[in-house]
């Protein structure tokens, strides 16, 4: 179990390690808790069950939990129980009442304090957004781990948010005061960003693990709850090396037109993977390769013509990412294409054509030509890029005939 939360309820303790709240803000606090179990006066009861219940009840906007250990009568006859009132309704709830066999082994415990203070520095929604931006580009296969987590770093006044899959990578940046670093597995992070988006105060920060000297765990601290992921033993990748920065070619595009396009061309596909022919030259043509059927947009190109191929559903997940205006960065039919908006970038990888193999033509100059000497640090980087990428594509198991190269992230 990776992800640890606490309910911070605003109210008032009571004798037997119970407490007293309002019943709204006992329902407002467990729809955002994300573990499927609850542990109240050490008793564990079912999120979803517990919350249905609380919900049902009527008669008074305040609750009272406690154990049931004062009444004797209660206790003897039915064992240890929860004690729920309500107004006039009172009853009395099992341990592990709503709790299956299937229930997921998340836990969140329940706190109660007079008040709950929460000092922002993020905001919740731009946070929500940013993990929305990358989750979907998280790797699959269980044979990398690593590549199945979020890089959260920050440094240098920006909190950074990176996901690879080994074909495309997504990076967003966040203004964020502090410093630290956590690796963070994608389906731990399920359902958070909903949550923030119902959060008035959001904090974030790092804390160093009592057992470990490496690992930093990561904190999100809201107005109710506490969430805390445990960071995860791997080494992400160098993934700045891997944005293209001297691309030739931009293209200003409307994602909701260009969806609407691919979409129209997946309807005449063969079969559930349709590459996209990109023509960019004054505009934007977008056509299946097998010649079925062609959609031309208006765009503002800058730089010269280029075409390239890309898989369908990437190009469809990359625009609804990217949302409104974006800026579509290219150099060539082979080399990594650049999605860019707002702090937010995506690579991907192009599909290989037999046009974008065949080797650059030569001028011809009569002059004879002197190569400039390599500085010996780009060697060396360029080196360390091609032989990581040479790794990935080893390690790849492509499951389809066509082809895609990988980015250099394994």
């Amino acid at each position: 179990m990776f992800k640890i939360e606490q309910l911070n309820i605003v109210g008032k303790r009571s004798g037997d390690s119970g407490f007293v709240a309002h019943k709204a803000t006992l329902v407002n606090a467990l729809s955002r808790v994300l573990a499927d179990r609850v542990m109240v006066s050490d008793f564990t009861v079912g999120r979803k069950g517990f919350l249905g219940y609380v919900k049902a009840l009527a008669g008074s906007n305040i609750i009272r939990v406690a154990p049931a250990n004062v009444d004797a009568s209660v206790s003897q006859v039915n064992g240890k129980r929860l004690k729920v009132t309500c107004g006039s309704h009172t009853s009395y709830l099992e341990d592990s009442a709503w709790i299956g066999e299937k229930t997921p082994m998340t836990l969140c415990e329940v706190r109660i304090s007079p008040n709950r203070t929460v000092k922002p520095n993020i905001g919740g929604l731009e946070l929500a957004e940013a993990l929305n931006r990358v989750l979907p580009f998280t790797a699959k296969e269980d044979n990398r781990p690593v590549l199945q987590c979020v890089l959260f770093r920050a440094k240098e006044g920006k909190l950074t948010l990176v996901s690879a899959d080994g074909f495309r990578l997504a990076v967003v940046s966040l203004d964020y005061d502090g410093e630290g670093e956590a690796l963070i597995l994608r389906d731990d992070l399920r359902g958070i960003a909903n949550a923030l988006r119902k959060a008035h105060r959001v904090n974030l920060s790092f804390e160093k693990r009592a057992d470990s000297l490496d690992n930093t765990d990561l904190i999100v601290d809201t107005e109710i709850t506490r969430y805390k992921w445990l960071s995860i033993d791997g080494q992400f990748p160098d993934y700045e090396k891997l944005i293209p920065i001297d691309t030739t070619i931009t293209a200003h595009l409307d994602t909701v037109e260009a969806v609407k396009a691919i979409d129209s061309l997946k309807v005449l596909a063969d079969s559930k993977s349709y590459p996209i022919d990109l023509h960019l030259n004054g505009g934007v043509v977008m056509s299946s390769p097998d010649d079925k059927g062609e959609v031309t947009m208006p765009a503002d190109i800058e730089g010269g013509e280029v075409r390239v191929r890309i898989d369908g559903l990437y190009l469809s997940e990359a625009l609804r990412a990217c949302g409104g205006m974006v800026d579509f960065k290219v150099t060539d039919g082979k080399s990594p294409m650049l999605f860019a908006v707002d702090g937010y970038q995506l690579v991907v990888m192009p599909m290989l054509t037999a046009d974008s193999q065949k080797p650059e033509p030569q001028t011809e100059n009569t002059e004879p030509q002197t190569e400039a000497e390599p500085e010996p640090e780009m060697e060396a980087e360029k080196a360390q890029a091609v032989a990581e990428a040479e790794a990935v594509v080893k390690a790849e198991k492509p499951k389809r005939s066509r082809k895609k190269e990988p980015v250099a992230v394994a």
